[in-house]
């Protein structure tokens, strides 16, 4: 065990790749489980591409510029968010159809842009980030959108959980209902920016939902929920460093993996609605 977790101990650029991803476990995971509560998991997908066009933006007029790759992403996923919500209310086309068409478009036009005035490494960089070179400016982003996050979901716990069971009923007895709707929208895009800056555009969304549909299968309790979602984030991250640490896997992908490794065991295993489980007979009290 001290051998395994030597990398941690001996290299710094491990260490701050930890704190980095814990980081981004803090802000991401309760968003993940609000998703998979609001039955938008595939949502949270299609956001983390549309924020690819205007980091590609940025990365264009500043190279791999924190400040400006953060804030091109920021514009492009509430342009797109904003967007896909107008179509829906205007048109015949649902909500998560109008996201697919956006998020398409956008994805195509940043691998795009990267691909004409940048290299295969800068392009590799955008999609699937570099948790293992993260600086100072970076760590400090990423711990100040998990802070922002916490303190936000704090204030709107309650009408977030009263949303996600009935919407009409929120509407009817608060006004805080478009708070708490485009408030945990702007929440999802600040924290898929985030993401993007350790795991890159296409791994983001991984540390997001995994861990969400992961502690599904463990509580029923949202606050229980978001504890064991951040438990799996945490663990996954630091098994997905220690293999690419000792097996040269590419750091994102391999912390999705392990992510997705704890996904199926609780599937298999989990507590609540697991395969194991739902062959558990059951007492007739439970029945």
């Amino acid at each position: 065990m001290i051998d395994l977790l030597s990398p941690f101990v001996e290299f710094a650029f491990m260490r701050r790749a930890l704190v980095g991803c814990i980081a981004v476990s803090m802000g991401a995971t309760p968003i993940g489980v609000f998703l998979l509560l609001r039955r938008m998991s595939l949502t949270g997908d299609a956001m983390a591409h549309a924020i690819l066009p205007g980091a590609a933006v940025g990365f264009l007029f500043a190279g791999l510029s924190l400040t400006a790759m953060t804030l091109g992403g920021l514009v492009a996923g509430m342009a797109v968010a904003v967007a896909a919500g107008a179509v829906s209310r205007s048109t015949i086309l649902r909500e998560d159809a109008s996201l697919a068409a956006f998020y398409l478009v956008s994805l195509a036009a940043g691998v795009a842009v990267v691909s004409m005035h940048g290299s295969n490494v800068d392009l590799m960089h955008v999609l699937f980030g570099t948790v293992l070179a993260l600086g100072n400016d970076a760590l400090a982003l990423l711990c100040a959108i998990a802070t922002i996050t916490a303190v936000a979901l704090a204030l709107l716990f309650r009408p977030l959980v009263m949303e996600c069971l009935d919407p009409a009923f929120l509407r009817g007895v608060s006004r805080l209902s478009p708070v708490a709707h485009f408030g945990f929208l702007a929440l999802a895009v600040l924290n898929l920016v985030g993401g993007f800056h350790a795991l890159g555009t296409l791994m983001a969304v991984g540390v997001m939902v995994l861990p969400a549909a992961a502690a599904r299968f463990w509580t029923t309790s949202v606050g229980a929920m978001i504890a064991v979602a951040f438990a799996v984030a945490v663990t996954g991250s630091v098994c997905g460093l220690l293999l690419s640490f000792h097996f040269g896997l590419p750091s994102g992908p391999a912390i999705v993996l392990a992510l997705g490794g704890l996904y199926f065991a609780s599937l298999l295993f989990g507590a609540q609605g697991s395969l194991f489980a739902r062959r558990v007979p059951r007492t007739h009290q439970e029945a």
